[in-house]
């Protein structure tokens, strides 16, 4: 499998995303990974081993999967530590590669507890990577060199702002000081109108959704109707393989 090239860098594109489709299709624009959640709603939760599963059946595409046991903040309980581990495992499990999770103490810096959840990880011989539980810290340079300290591999962040493109100049003060020590991805608000920008920030990693809204074909629901976009993974694709 080859990834989209721009100037000669590989852009590692990874796909948020909820469904088996998502990943089939990830694979089809050869995307490198998919980030597999539930509830996107609420920024993603852990989804189920069927779902894991079934992704990685179906699609040739590293899957990571999100551990994050409940919506809110990123602080955690004992017994919510527990499930993430549970979980964790689970993943490896069902075939994933990665998992995704971030855990913030209630002074909102990098907690030990991490530790734990990494040691778990790296037996297990999966890839780690810190979500953006990063954009609530309160200083990121002394969180991202304990990131490194505690050898995570990637870390996703939107440089501290709501997108991606806001938050640049962190991202690119990132990449310039630490992307040697610890991958950085940019994430939050990409499309095809903005992923070049971001990517001249010198990261190789972006990440994004691809939803649309369609309407339902019965006449009660409990919740929206949400599909793959296709059309704006082909897009973001296309701008590193032309």
């Amino acid at each position: 499998m080859w990834y989209p090239i721009y100037n000669n860098i590989t852009m590692n594109i990874e796909i948020c995303t909820d469904c088996v489709e998502g990943a089939v299709i990830a694979e089809k624009y050869n995307a490198k990974r998919i980030e597999l959640c539930s509830a996107l709603s609420v920024g993603g939760l852990t989804p189920s081993f069927g779902l894991i599963k079934q992704c990685v059946k179906n699609s040739l595409v590293e899957v990571h999967v999100i551990i994050r046991p409940k919506e809110g903040d990123f602080n955690y309980s004992t017994i919510d530590i527990e499930v993430m581990k549970t979980d964790l495992k689970m993943a490896k499990e069902a075939g994933a590669s990665g998992v995704v999770f971030g855990i913030l103490n209630k002074s909102n810096e990098v907690s030990e507890l991490n530790l734990e959840l990494l040691k778990i990880a790296k037996n297990l011989g999966l890839e780690v990577t810190f979500h953006r539980a990063f954009d609530f810290v309160k200083d990121y340079k002394k969180a991202v060199e304990k990131l490194i300290e505690m050898k995570f591999d990637r870390l996703l962040t939107s440089g501290l702002q709501l997108t991606a493109l806001e938050g640049l100049d962190v991202i690119s003060y990132l990449q310039d000081n630490y992307g040697d020590k610890i991958q950085i991805m940019a994430g939050s608000g990409i499309n095809q109108s903005n992923a070049l920008k971001i990517s001249l920030s010198g990261i190789n990693n972006i990440h994004f959704t691809a939803r649309k809204l369609v309407k339902s074909v019965s006449e009660f629901s409990m919740g929206e109707n949400i599909e793959i976009d296709e059309e704006k993974i082909k897009g973001i694709s296309n701008i590193f393989s032309a």
